[in-house]
């Protein structure tokens, strides 16, 4: 069998060999804390579901839908005049099947093969994976530690810059948990103004922020949809990632191509799952805000617990995410990650995965409760793993200025 050259582009899908593992330890009667893909494991709202069934039971829903709904639009521009004081139009908005379907296809809409993109380095896999799809030439900027993990324009050439048909910005960031500043965002605004290029922001996680940070939208800030589009996803915010519900938002002749792009390879969302988007979006601030709190006290079960071990592990700003160093001077991420599920039954994602600036980190998610979190901590303490740790002491995580 031939397949594609395309296929060369892409390695083996790093969870995977986690599972595998996993499905092993679990045939073996392991204890397992599975604190690596980022799926929530509270409830959606019963209004929510209750929306998607109903509509379900309706048998003109399961027809071709052909279009986002005039009512799901005008819920998605409710929302953002609400949630973030932003005015959009309807013409600013489509649909996807989550942002990892419209990240993984919107550089085929940008960008032609061999055009330079610039991508976050550590970033989320699907922003690497869409544009090696779109046949781009990526181009790293750092996401650094001693920055506080928010991105450095400055170091971006700008031969490089100038050349970029996108960049994609991701805060709050996976993996790393670093929060946008207003300072920042205007600051790449006009980065994009200067050379040229397609803002494209990854805005999963506004509602998942700590310490008194507000999580806000790129679109609150004067000239972005000059320049610009953003993801913004309802499947951390409101627990449904198994339905895929986002929305591409800003610059209308950008929305009008992804639509156009869409509409060669689908017939539209499913209408019960855009009614339960319609009641998702009308979910009370006070509910999404609870939750928060929530991902809070795990953040600082699993941060503070680690610390207290021997392994010192900053507490993000942001996101459902914790990000720390190997805890063992040499190891690499996968080969630390997967010594730690077999000797303790935790289950993390190395660092490798995020892009090259990722190796020498591992990533955490927040899906279990505090006290399962604590378990899963008094079980690395037991293992003795971290006895062979020796830089642990010298590092120290960075401080970050609040939103």
């Amino acid at each position: 069998m031939h397949f594609s050259k395309r296929m060369d582009r892409f390695q083996d899908e790093v969870f995977a060999s986690l599972n595998e593992k996993k499905l092993e330890m679990e045939k073996e009667g392991r204890t397992l804390y599975n604190l690596s893909i980022g799926t929530p494991d509270f409830e959606p709202a019963l209004s929510i579901r209750k929306a998607l069934s109903d509509a379900a039971l309706d048998p003109e829903n399961w027809k071709y839908a052909l279009r986002d709904t005039p009512e799901m639009l005008e819920a998605v521009c409710d929302y953002y005049a609400r949630r973030f004081s932003v005015h959009i139009t309807p013409d600013m908005i489509a649909s996807c099947y989550g942002s990892q379907e419209g990240i993984g296809h919107i550089g085929m809409v940008l960008c032609d093969e061999g055009d330079p993109v610039l991508l976050p380095s550590p970033c989320y896999p699907v922003f690497i994976a869409g544009a090696k799809m779109a046949g781009a030439a990526i181009h790293y900027y750092p996401l650094a530690e001693e920055k506080g993990f928010l991105p450095d324009l400055s170091v971006i050439p700008k031969d490089v810059a100038d050349s970029a048909r996108f960049m994609i910005i991701s805060l709050p960031s996976n993996p790393t948990g670093s929060v946008g500043t207003p300072e920042f965002y205007r600051e790449a605004i006009q980065f994009a103004k200067d050379h040229d290029l397609i803002i494209i922001h990854d805005n999963a996680y506004s509602d998942i922020i700590y310490d008194g940070v507000v999580g806000g939208s790129f679109l609150n800030y004067e000239g972005a949809s000059d320049v610009g589009v953003e993801f913004f996803s309802l499947s951390k915010s409101f627990n449904l990632t198994g339905v895929r519900i986002s929305f591409l938002i800003g610059r209308p002749d950008i929305v009008a191509a992804f639509r156009k792009l869409r509409g060669q390879i689908d017939f539209g969302m499913f209408l019960p799952a855009q009614k339960a988007a319609i009641a998702a979006l009308h979910q009370p601030f006070e509910d999404v805000k609870q939750q928060c709190r929530l991902y809070q006290e795990r953040r600082d079960a699993l941060c503070d617990g680690l610390t207290r071990i021997g392994w010192p592990t900053p507490r993000p700003r942001g996101s459902m995410f914790v990000w720390t160093r190997v805890p063992l001077e040499g190891k690499r991420s996968m080969d630390f990650c997967m010594e730690l599920m077999t000797k303790t039954g935790v289950i993390c994602t190395p660092g490798s995965s995020f892009g090259p600036a990722g190796e020498g980190y591992v990533r955490f998610a927040l899906v279990l409760p505090p006290e399962k979190i604590r378990e899963a901590v008094e079980a690395i303490a037991e293992s003795h793993l971290l006895d062979k740790g020796k830089f642990l002491n010298k590092y120290r995580a960075p401080s970050q200025s609040a939103h």
